[in-house]
């Protein structure tokens, strides 16, 4: 039950910051993807990158150990 609720949780958050990626469409514009901000807007990239390389592997591990039959 744990683990359904984390994947969950996991397949949520990948799909917000991968629509943070998009640039011109989905919620960018919507947390600064006009570039309006003082910080760089490379850094965001980088960071949002970087959390979805996480989140990506999160929710595949977590796929493969829910398969795994208890």
């Amino acid at each position: 039950m744990i683990l359904n609720l984390a994947e969950i949780i996991v397949a949520v958050a990948l799909i917000v910051v991968i629509m943070l990626q998009m640039q011109g469409s989905g919620l960018s514009s919507s947390f600064g993807g006009g570039g309006e901000f003082y910080r760089s807007k490379q850094s965001i990239d980088k960071l949002l990158i970087f959390s979805t390389i996480v989140l990506a592997f999160l929710f595949g591990i977590l796929s493969i150990i829910l398969l795994i039959p208890h």
